[in-house]
């Protein structure tokens, strides 16, 4: 990913982010991979633990970051990773 796509990647998650706080919650930006254009985020609680974590990562930020971003292949949340 070019430095371009990074700020876009970052510039939606500031959209993306007053949502996930009005949950308590926040998104941070861990990796991307330039090989796959697979963007890595952290859902920080109360995300971790919920069990409807992963519909709102694919269903609203994947979506959006998708919408938004051109190229980004899939969204995954690395805290998810940590705990299975």
């Amino acid at each position: 990913m070019d430095d371009r796509m990074r700020d876009q990647v970052e510039a939606t998650i500031e959209v993306i982010r007053p949502a996930l706080q009005a949950d308590v919650g926040d998104i941070v930006l861990r990796k991307l991979h330039e090989d796959t254009d697979l963007v890595e985020v952290e859902l920080t609680r109360p995300f971790i633990c919920c069990p409807s974590s992963t519909q709102t990562l694919k269903a609203g930020v994947e979506r959006i970051m998708r919408d938004r971003v051109d190229g980004v292949t899939e969204v995954i949340n690395v805290a998810e990773k940590v705990l299975a």
